[in-house]
C-alpha cells in the first residue's frame, strides 16, 4: 500500500501536469535502514519510507526527478550539497528557485501539501509572495539560514514553512530549512521547541507561530542585523 491513496493519485497527476511550470531535481541524502542493530539516533527511521513516498510523487510527472544519495556509499555528495549527514533523510530541490529549499525529516501530514506548493514554486521560480514583500526581499543582500521546525499534525506550521520556502525561491541569499521536529529531538532541544511553527533565523532571531509575511520579512532583516554585542541565540544559551 502507497502512501498516496489511490483515489487521489489521479488528482494530483492532474494538478501536477497543469501547475507544474518547470522541471525539479530532488536530491534525498540518505542512510538506509540496516538489518543490524544500531545505536539509538545513528540510525534513519523514516529514510526508507521517505525514499518511497518521493518516488510515488515523483512517478506522477515526468518533470520531477528524484535522485537518492546514500551516505554510506558516497560521503562526498552530501559534502557538496552541504549537507549535514547526522541529519538525514534531508531532500534538496533544485530547479528555478533563487536560494536553496529543504526538508529534513518526511515529509507527511500537512507537510506534504507544503511540499507539493514547494515543488511548483521552485519549478516555475515564481515565489507566490505579495509583490510588496518580494520588493521589500530584494534588499536582502545578506546570507540568511532560516530553519522551521513543524509537525505532521501541526494546522499553522504549513504557513510559516511555505512563507520561508517562497523567500528563499525568491532570493539567492536565503536557505530554507523545513525541519520535522519529532524526528530530530536534538535539533529541537537545542533551538529550545516548545512549539511550533518554530522559526529561527541565522541562529539571531526566533519566534513561535504563523506569522505574516511582512513580520516574517522584518524578522529576517533583524537577524542579519544583529546587536552591537555580537549576541546569538547559540551564545546565550
Amino acid at each position: 500500500m502507497g502512501f498516496i491513496p489511490a483515489r487521489e493519485t489521479q488528482a494530483l497527476r492532474e494538478h501536477l501536469a497543469q501547475a507544474l511550470l518547470g522541471r525539479v531535481a530532488l536530491d534525498l541524502f540518505i542512510k538506509p535502514t540496516s538489518r543490524l542493530w544500531v545505536p539509538t539516533g545513528q540510525g534513519c527511521e523514516t529514510c526508507d519510507d521517505t525514499r518511497a513516498l518521493l518516488s510515488e510523487i515523483t512517478a506522477l510527472s515526468d518533470k520531477l526527478e528524484l535522485r537518492v544519495h546514500d551516505v554510506t556509499a558516497d560521503p562526498t555528495a552530501a559534502d557538496a550539497a552541504g549537507v549535514d549527514v547526522a541529519h538525514l533523510p534531508t531532500l534538496v530541490l533544485s530547479g528555478a528557485a533563487q536560494g536553496r529549499v529543504r526538508f529534513l525529516g518526511m515529509p507527511t501530514g500537512l507537510e506534504l501539501g507544503t511540499l507539493l506548493s514547494a515543488l511548483l514554486g521552485v519549478a516555475s521560480g515564481e515565489s507566490g509572495l505579495a509583490p510588496a514583500t518580494a520588493a521589500a526581499l530584494q534588499d536582502l543582500r545578506d546570507d540568511v539560514l532560516i530553519r522551521v521546525f513543524v509537525t505532521p499534525t501541526c494546522p499553522f506550521c504549513p504557513r510559516a514553512a511555505r512563507t520561508a520556502v517562497q523567500m528563499a525561491i525568491e532570493n539567492a541569499h536565503v536557505t530554507a530549512d523545513v525541519i520535522e521536529a519529532n524526528e530530530f529531538p536534538e535539533l529541537a532541544d537545542r533551538y529550545r521547541v516548545r512549539g511550533v511553527p518554530k522559526v529561527v533565523v541565522n541562529d539571531a532571531v526566533e519566534f513561535v507561530g504563523a506569522q505574516p509575511e511582512m513580520h516574517f520579512l522584518e524578522e529576517v532583516f533583524r537577524a542579519v542585523s544583529p546587536p552591537a554585542d555580537g549576541a546569538s541565540l547559540r551564545a546565550a544559551r
